[in-house]
This record gives C-alpha cells, structure tokens and sequence, in this order.
C-alpha cells in the first residue's frame, strides 16, 4: 500500500494539475513497482512560501526579488 506525499507551494497549483500529479505519480508506482492503483494513496500538501526556506531565505523572500 503505497503512500506517496507530495509537497508544493501554495503558489495557484490549478485541480488540473493535482489531478496530473496523482494520476502520474500512481502511474509509476504501477509501472515501476507493479503496485494495484485501488490502493496507492497520494497526499498534496500546499506549503505557504513563508514556511519553507531553501538556503538561508523563505521563499517569499526569494520569488519577490
């Protein structure tokens, strides 16, 4: 039973496109590891620019320069 946790940030993700993460991430659980789709949980989670640093800068800090 394959949990598959995918985290972006809360950036205008459209449902279109987290409809294509989910079905392409289970796609290769399928085709990778021949796991049964019925049982493959994918999770987004939408993290605000403010809590998620790459270096030593938010986000936030770094998209609005």
């Amino acid at each position: 039973m394959p949990y598959i946790n995918i985290k972006v940030t809360d950036e205008g993700v459209t449902a279109e496109q987290k409809k294509a993460l989910i079905r392409g991430t289970t796609e290769l659980m399928v085709k990778v590891l021949n796991k049964t789709p019925n049982t493959t949980f994918v999770v987004i989670d939408e993290v605000n620019t403010d809590n998620w640093g790459i270096g030593y800068e938010q986000v936030t800090d770094i998209i609005g320069k």
